[in-house]
């Protein structure tokens, strides 16, 4: 195994640009969480309006089902 020798400004250098590609990073990946709560709150209220409106078709269709039996 060979050691390379970097100058301290080399590396000073390499660990800035490493540092400012992870900022950027976290900052698209921020966007992108904020996105997907965004995505998953408008699933959730569809989800809750079809079961909503479901268990209404089933309420009206048993009251349907009673009042033709009698």
């Amino acid at each position: 195994m060979t050691i390379e020798k970097v100058s301290q400004e080399e590396m000073l250098g390499n660990f800035k640009q490493r540092y400012a590609a992870l900022i950027e990073e976290n900052k698209q990946l921020a966007e992108k969480i904020k996105q997907n709560e965004i995505t998953a709150l408008k699933l959730q209220g569809a989800i809750e309006t079809l079961q909503y409106y479901s268990s209404e078709e089933e309420e009206v269709v048993s009251e349907d089902e009673v009042s033709t039996e009698e």
